[in-house]
């Protein structure tokens, strides 16, 4: 585990965008994968707005994804197993990495065929508790013609990532513009922050 979080953070500290492409294992991707398709079964996925409660648009166009929040009190085994490696992840980022890391929250998201997020930074203008973004992507056996890809936009450059199963994706949130292109089919992922309290 501690060599998965390594790939992170270094690869993070080389070029500003962490990928690991192992981050999970593949029973948990696989059973994470499951939930999602649950939840979407049981039309507990939800369309995203944008903001946060103090500012917050439901009917915008700027994303088309569903999603539902992981929470510990699910009693969800996996939601549970996953949870409890992103507390080990931010325990090294801390002892590593000096963060002052102290929160996080995390949900599942679903991109049905169609569907994008438009470019845009994961920092709210009314609070600045993100500090770090990280997706954990669930597809097996994606290709480039199947979409979806994560696109990241630094110093004019864009740097293109396919979501493939048990990936982790790992940026500051208020410095990395990104986008989701178009999905040509059911693209999952859980995505959530590092926070500051």
């Amino acid at each position: 585990m501690q060599q998965q979080f390594e790939e992170l953070i270094n690869s993070f500290i080389d070029t500003n965008v962490g990928i690991a492409d192992h981050f999970l294992s593949t029973a948990l991707s696989s059973s994470l994968q499951q939930n999602i398709q649950q939840l979407q079964d049981d039309k507990q996925m939800k369309y995203a707005g944008i903001g946060n409660e103090t500012v917050a648009d439901a009917t915008q166009q700027m994303r088309g994804d569903k999603i539902s929040w992981l929470d510990k009190k699910n009693n969800n085994i996996n939601e549970q197993e996953f949870l409890e490696k992103v507390e080990d992840f931010i325990d090294h980022l801390n002892k590593t990495c000096y963060t002052g890391i102290n929160d996080y929250e995390f949900h599942y998201a679903i991109y049905e065929e169609g569907c994008a997020y438009k470019r845009h930074k994961d920092q709210f203008k009314t609070d600045n508790k993100r500090k770090y973004s990280l997706i954990c992507y669930l597809n097996n056996d994606w290709k480039v013609a199947d979409g979806g890809q994560l696109m990241i936009y630094q110093n004019d450059t864009a740097q293109s990532i396919l979501p493939t199963a048990q990936k982790a994706v790992f940026f500051k949130s208020a410095e990395m513009e990104h986008e989701v292109l178009l999905a040509h089919k059911s693209r999952m992922s859980v995505t959530g922050w590092l926070k500051q309290r």
